[in-house]
């Protein structure tokens, strides 16, 4: 396919939530280019191979499809999601809500406990929630919001030595922001590294 320079725009990037393939209505994910007429193509040009044509996400009055679609991750793998379940979620479906986990005196015993988290795939917007919400996201239960979060836990330690236990949790903290996508985690943790140290 050859198109002159001066009718196509190259080397663009969508990160899913614009374009989605005319075949199948699938999200599309990756650099593409567009021709004078409008039209969009996968690849960073018109001699990429093969070439499949995308269309725009189409819109309703209930639904911003641009606010649900992106890379929805489970840990470490990309957990497989179906366009329909992003633009047609449970009516009954809640969003997470905010929830402080704190420790129980079994766990100032083992020296640790688990806090759960979830932060919103499109946006840099982190929650802490119960183990409960924290199932269900993982477990994509119908009465929660589960396309719209990215889930995740971190292991908190509770007593030892305080700077050996502010420096154990900081390095953790920076260990999942970097292996799950996770920016500014220890921002909204207010770098409090020795939070419930006893």
């Amino acid at each position: 396919m050859y198109y002159p320079l001066s009718q196509i725009t190259s080397n663009l990037y969508t990160n899913g939530n614009e374009l989605a393939y005319l075949s199948n209505n699938q999200p599309y994910i990756g650099y593409y280019w567009k021709n004078s007429k409008g039209q969009f193509f996968t690849g960073k040009t018109p001699q990429d191979t093969p070439i499949s044509e995308l269309i725009l996400f189409s819109f309703n009055e209930t639904t911003n499809t641009s606010q649900l679609i992106d890379s929805y991750y489970n840990q470490d793998e990309i957990t497989p999601v179906r366009y329909v379940d992003l633009t047609n979620p449970s009516p009954a479906a809640s969003l997470p809500s905010y929830f402080q986990t704190l420790p129980t005196q079994q766990d100032y015993t083992n020296g640790e406990m688990r806090r759960y988290f979830c932060k919103k795939t499109n946006e840099i917007i982190y929650l802490e929630v119960s183990k409960d919400t924290y199932d269900k996201l993982v477990g994509q239960d119908s009465q929660i919001l589960w396309q719209l979060y990215q889930p995740f836990n971190l292991p908190w330690q509770l007593s030892g030595n305080k700077e050996q236990v502010f420096t154990t949790n900081k390095n953790i903290v920076e260990l999942t922001s970097v292996r799950q996508k996770l920016p500014m985690l220890a921002e909204y943790l207010k770098m409090d590294f020795t939070k419930y140290y006893k």
